[in-house]
């Protein structure tokens, strides 16, 4: 078990229909993201020609951004709003793929290529949350 499933589990209040599961694995794949974009953004300004990367840069921020305060909002369930959740998780899909798009078509780059796995099950994460969601 991980500290997302123990804290959900200490929730006092219950989650009503939520699966948990699914909430627990795409609050985790939100922080994962937000690090490893935050970090491939990082790394491309360390690359011999940065100012070629400055579009991948402004998504790998952009995307850690986003993937963080979902995690957040996901993260709180107390006056739980469906209809933000549900936003925040389309923004955090969306933000995901950009940005997974956007390392792809840096690969030769290992950060980015991992960047772009973690952005692909992050969007994985989120879609399939707001599925169970309905």
């Amino acid at each position: 078990m991980t500290l997302v499933e123990d804290m959900l589990d200490t929730y006092p209040a219950g989650l009503g229909n939520v699966d948990r599961k699914k909430l627990a694995d795409c609050i985790r794949e939100c922080y994962a993201c937000a690090q490893a974009c935050t970090a491939c953004a990082d790394a491309c300004l360390s690359e011999p020609d940065v100012a070629s990367l400055t579009k991948c840069i402004r998504t790998n921020l952009d995307c850690a951004d986003v993937c963080f305060a979902t995690g957040q909002v996901l993260s709180r369930h107390t006056g739980y709003d469906a209809n933000l959740t549900r936003a925040m998780l389309e923004a955090c899909a969306m933000a995901c793929k950009s940005c997974g798009d956007m390392c792809e078509e840096h690969s030769a780059m290992l950060h980015c290529s991992k960047c772009a796995m973690e952005c692909r099950n992050c969007e994985r994460a989120c879609r399939e949350l707001l599925k169970s969601l309905g």
